[in-house]
C-alpha cells in the first residue's frame, strides 16, 4: 500500500497502473512464517548500471522503468523485492521507490558478501540498509556460501553468521539465510550448521535442466528452512531463448512458464525469481499460475523431456553420471568431470548448445559458481582410476571429454 500523504508529492515520472487485486499467491517461508508469493521479483537485471554510481547520475528514465516494474509487481502482489549490494546501483534506485509504500507492504531482501573480518561485513550491511533507506530488512542472505573459503568466514565462530545474528538482535535484519552458488557439498554443510542459530532460509539453484542440487532441497525442508530459487529462467537454460524442441514438447506452455511449474510443484519451494527487466518480462510468468495445481500436464510435459535426453544421451537425466565421478578437486588435472558431462548432454540433448558454452567457457576462470577446468587436456592425465570409479573404459571417457570441448570450447 502506497503511503496516502505521499500521493501528491510523487514525481509526474512515475506512473504507477491502479492498484489490482493481488493474483499471485503465497506461501508460508519455512520457519521465517513470512508470508511469501510464489512468484518473487528479483531485481539484478532491472538496475541501471552494474556500477556503484550515485543517485544523481541515473536518467529519470532509468529511475522511471525501475519504478515500474516495482509498482507493477506490488499490485500483483509479488510483494517480495531481492537485491543485493554487489548489483550496482539496485540498492540506491529502490530507496526513493520504497518510500512511497508502506514498509508493510513489501518483504525486502538484500544480500551481502561475507568478510574475513566480520566487523567489515557489519559495516557493508549497515551501509546498504542507508543506500536502501530502511531501518531494516526483512531477509539478509550471506552471498554467497559457495566454497570452503566462504564457508569458514560465514560459519566459524565469530564469523559473518554471527555479526549477522548481532544485526538481528539489533532488529536492523529479521531473518538471516545464504544465497548459495557452489558445490553440493558446501551447501550441504552450511544447511546443517546449526552455531548461531543456522540459517532461516536459503536461495538455491534448482531447475529444469539442473536437479543436483535436490539433496540440498531435501535437507532443507527437514531443517523447515525457506526455499527461494534464484534465476529460473536464464541460469535453467537460457529459456528466454528456448530451442524450437523445447518449444515443442512443452506445449501448451512456454519452456520458461514450464520450469516456473516443475520448481514449484516441487514440495520444498516456497518462491521463485523473476528477473525483469520490462514489464512483458511479468508475462509468461504469471500466466503460468493458473496451472499451479496442474501436476498431470507438468509430468506429462517432464516426461517427454527425459525421452529426448534419453534418445540422445542414453540418460534420462542430463546429470545422471555426475555422482559417479569424483570432485574437481580430486581429479588429476582438476577437472569438472561431472559439470562437463551435465553441459555436454545438454547440448546433445535438449539443444541448449549457447547456453551449454557460456558455462563451458567459465571453467578455468576462478569462479566458485562453475569450479575446476574443463577438458581440454583430458589425455594429458591418468584417469584410469577416475573411468574405473565410473564403470568406463578410460578411452571412451577421454573421448567424451576430447567432444565436449570440441563442442562447448571453441576460441576464448
Amino acid at each position: 500500500m502506497k503511503k496516502q500523504e505521499k500521493t501528491s508529492e510523487q514525481p509526474s515520472s512515475y506512473s504507477p497502473e491502479p492498484p489490482v487485486s493481488p493474483s499471485v499467491p503465497a506461501r508460508e517461508f519455512g520457519k521465517t512464517g513470512l508470508k511469501m508469493p510464489v512468484l518473487s521479483l528479483g531485481m539484478m537485471r532491472s538496475r541501471y548500471s552494474p556500477q556503484n554510481i550515485s543517485l544523481d547520475q541515473i536518467p529519470d528514465s532509468g529511475q522511471r522503468d525501475l519504478a515500474n516494474l516495482v509498482d507493477k509487481a506490488l499490485s500483483l502482489g509479488m510483494n517480495h523485492l531481492e537485491t543485493a549490494r554487489n548489483y550496482g546501483t539496485s540498492e540506491r534506485q529502490l530507496a526513493p521507490i520504497l518510500d512511497r509504500y508502506e514498509r508493510d507492504s513489501f518483504l525486502l531482501q538484500t544480500k551481502v558478501r561475507p568478510e574475513d573480518d566480520p566487523e567489515v561485513f557489519t559495516a557493508n550491511v549497515l551501509d546498504s540498509l542507508n543506500r536502501l533507506g530502511q531501518k531494516r530488512v526483512d531477509l539478509l542472505a550471506l552471498h554467497g556460501l559457495n566454497n570452503h573459503h566462504s564457508l569458514w568466514q560465514i560459519c566459524r565462530p565469530g564469523g559473518c553468521l554471527a555479526a549477522a545474528r548481532k544485526l538481528q538482535a539489533q532488529g536492523k535484519v529479521d531473518w538471516v539465510g545464504f544465497s548459495g552458488h557452489g558445490d553440493l557439498e558446501i551447501l550441504l554443510k552450511g544447511i546443517a550448521h546449526q552455531e548461531n542459530g543456522g540459517f532461516d532460509y536459503m536461495n538455491l539453484h534448482w531447475y529444469t535442466v539442473f536437479q543436483r542440487n535436490t539433496p540440498a532441497l531435501e535437507a532443507a525442508e527437514a531443517q523447515n528452512m525457506g526455499v527461494f530459487i534464484i534465476s529460473p529462467t536464464d541460469k535453467g537454460g537460457m529459456l528466454q531463448s528456448p530451442p524450437e524442441c523445447l518449444k515443442k514438447i512443452c506445449a501448451p506452455f512456454t519452456p520458461i512458464q514450464f520450469n516456473d511449474l516443475l520448481c514449484l510443484q516441487r514440495p520444498e519451494v516456497h518462491t521463485i525469481s523473476v528477473g525483469a527487466a520490462q514489464l512483458s518480462d511479468f508475462n509468461d510468468h504469471l500466466n503460468s499460475l493458473t496451472l499451479l495445481n496442474d501436476h498431470e500436464t507438468v509430468q506429462g510435459i517432464y516426461q517427454q523431456w527425459e525421452q529426448l535426453m534419453e534418445a540422445a544421451t542414453g540418460h534420462a537425466r542430463p546429470d545422471a553420471l555426475w555422482q559417479s565421478f569424483p570432485t574437481w578437486q580430486q581429479t588429476p588435472g582438476y577437472i569438472n568431470i561431472g559439470l562437463v558431462l551435465w553441459l555436454y548432454n545438454l547440448a546433445q540433448g535438449w539443444n541448449l548448445l549457447e547456453f551449454s558454452r557460456r558455462r563451458y567457457k567459465m571453467l578455468g576462470q576462478d569462479m566458485p559458481w562453475v569450479p575446476g577446468l574443463d577438458g581440454a587436456a583430458a589425455r594429458r592425465y591418468d584417469l584410469g582410476g577416475v573411468a574405473e570409479q565410473a564403470g568406463m573404459p578410460v578411452e571412451e571417457l577421454i573421448g567424451v571429454l576430447e567432444k565436449a570441448h570440441a563442442l562447448l570450447g571453441g576460441p576464448r
